[in-house]
């Protein structure tokens, strides 16, 4: 079993290993060819193929020796104004010495900079644009400033859908004779949410325990209940049935070890794939995961609203919705301008 970290290890090499963002790695491929290029916005979830790609462009662009023209840094780790003024700006200053006639500067995670570092690496960018690009990755684009966006080419990546998931465990899977079930993957995929990354550390995770990857291991990892546990929990609450569903639901949180706000993120999430149910009754049991949650973000006792939760489940009635629990955002409200 090797040490290395699996992201690493399988992280594509090449713009053409990059994995369902076709539209975007046609644009890239382009730059590649004309050895032109302006700077580059990157922006998306996480563990969708930012970093890979920008690695990827380095690589089709400077070849072997591509970390001599390339300087990689994560903003989350050094995000004031003195790493624009010294760092970037001493790096930016110097020539490029390969047939590019640039140097490439990675800014990961670039919508932790501050404001300050923001500007001052706008202005950066004016001065050196004859001799290096900047690639810009962030999770949010809207907290980068406009100056910095009308200055970059935008590349939007979307979430990576399941089939491309699952086809990378398995490949991987079979590179490191592992054996698994089906539904061992769907599970690593429903407990990634489309990210990559955190489906490679899952899958390496599970390999630690056992090579036979089934369910029951996958469950030991991720600490994930299946979605029929929580299925059969709403199933019982909007059934009538509260002492049923109370009692379930309080068996998953320990056998799981989840907290009250995991639990609601999974019950949301089921909640749109409950069969026989009227669509104005899902929509009410949707807005009481948020009123919910909106109460466990503001400090409440987690079991006591878990239970509350799940009687107002009990109430609403499945082929047919009122409005049962009052707008707590507004109660709130009313309260402070008390």
């Amino acid at each position: 079993m090797t040490l290395e970290i699996w992201t690493e290890k399988y992280r594509p090499k090449t713009l053409s290993e990059v994995r369902s963002q076709e539209a975007v790695v046609s644009r890239l491929k382009a730059f590649v060819t004309s050895k032109n290029m302006p700077h580059l916005l990157f922006s998306g979830p996480a563990g969708v193929g930012k970093t890979a790609s920008a690695i990827a462009l380095a690589r089709d662009l400077f070849g072997e020796t591509w970390h001599n023209s390339v300087l990689e840094l994560n903003a989350s780790d050094e995000r004031g104004i003195d790493i624009v003024r010294n760092k970037i700006k001493d790096f930016a200053r110097s020539k490029a010495i390969q047939d590019v006639p640039f140097k490439l500067i990675y800014l990961d995670e670039a919508d932790a900079l501050t404001k300050d570092a923001q500007h001052a690496l706008r202005r950066t960018m004016e001065d050196y644009a004859q001799s290096t690009r900047f690639v810009l990755s962030c999770n949010y684009s809207s907290k980068i400033i406009s100056p910095i966006q009308s200055r970059c080419a935008v590349f939007r990546f979307k979430h990576l859908p399941r089939e491309i998931i699952i086809k990378m465990l398995s490949e991987i899977s079979e590179k490191e004779d592992l054996q698994f079930t089906a539904g061992a993957l769907n599970l690593i995929y429903e407990a990634s949410e489309g990210d990559a990354r955190k489906a490679e550390n899952l899958l390496q995770a599970c390999s630690a325990i056992t090579n036979n990857i089934d369910v029951t291991v996958v469950e030991q990892v991720v600490s994930f209940a299946e979605p029929k546990e929580i299925a059969t929990v709403i199933e019982a609450a909007i059934s009538g049935k509260f002492l049923d569903a109370k009692e379930k639901l309080f068996d998953i949180m320990i056998k799981h070890g989840l907290s009250g706000m995991d639990i609601i993120a999974q019950i949301q999430k089921q909640i749109w794939n409950l069969e026989n149910i009227d669509e104005k009754a899902r929509l009410e049991l949707i807005k009481a995961c948020g009123d919910y949650e909106f109460r466990l973000v503001e400090g409440a006792n987690e079991y006591i609203q878990l239970e509350a939760m799940l009687a107002h489940f009990t109430k609403i009635d499945g082929k047919s919705s009122r409005k049962l629990l009052p707008d707590i955002h507004l109660l709130h409200r009313k309260k402070d301008d008390e």
